[in-house]
């Protein structure tokens, strides 16, 4: 990559970081092109030659944070850590980053556009399960899973977790940190179960 080709891919990151910032604190609705041009200290022509449309620019934004999203928690799955505490990270962040966003902009992420929900399909199947089976197997390998659980109905689960996600009422509960941490340890534990 020469140095034209370094500078237009670090304009076009920080276009994508300086629009997430907004969405994050204004809602995608309430923030406009001029706006991100301007955090960006671009124009907002170099934005629409970037991107074409807003649409496309938060598409490439939710691309970017599952992509930040994966490398993190990538590295907590594969440090050195116990399982249990792989599981703890994976809940305080979940819960942390949620409620950390504007209610606006959470919606938009799960929107029924059918851009996004191929973007989230597509990381969810290609990079997140594979990874998630990964952590599954070192908590089996620890003694911390079921043996006789099998990763299908594991999946199965995470699935149907997943779909209640994209309910209005759970984008609600981004406000409320305690009842949303209480539905990840949910997942992780189960009714019965006790945290590790």
């Amino acid at each position: 990559m020469d140095g034209f080709e370094r500078r237009t891919e670090r304009k076009k990151e920080n276009i994508m970081q300086a629009a997430f910032d907004l969405f994050s604190i204004y809602g995608v609705q309430k923030v406009s092109m001029a706006e991100i041009a301007k955090k960006a200290k671009v124009s907002p022509v170099t934005i629409y030659n970037y991107f074409g449309s807003k649409d496309d620019l938060l598409h490439s934004v939710i691309s970017m944070l599952l992509e930040k999203r994966l490398r993190e928690d990538t590295e907590i799955i594969e440090s050195s850590l116990p399982f249990p505490e792989k599981i703890e990270r994976f809940i305080t962040e979940k819960t942390s980053e949620l409620s950390d966003f504007n209610s606006d902009f959470l919606k938009s992420t799960r929107s029924e556009d059918p851009v996004i929900r191929q973007i989230t399909e597509d990381f969810t199947k290609n990079h997140f399960i594979p990874l998630l089976l990964k952590l599954i197997d070192k908590g089996r390998e620890e003694g911390y899973i079921q043996h006789d659980i099998s990763n299908e109905a594991i999946l199965l689960y995470m699935n149907m977790f997943r779909e209640g996600k994209r309910q209005e009422t759970f984008l609600d509960l981004a406000e409320s940190r305690k009842l949303l941490k209480e539905l990840v340890t949910l997942f992780f534990y189960g009714i019965m179960g006790k945290p590790i």
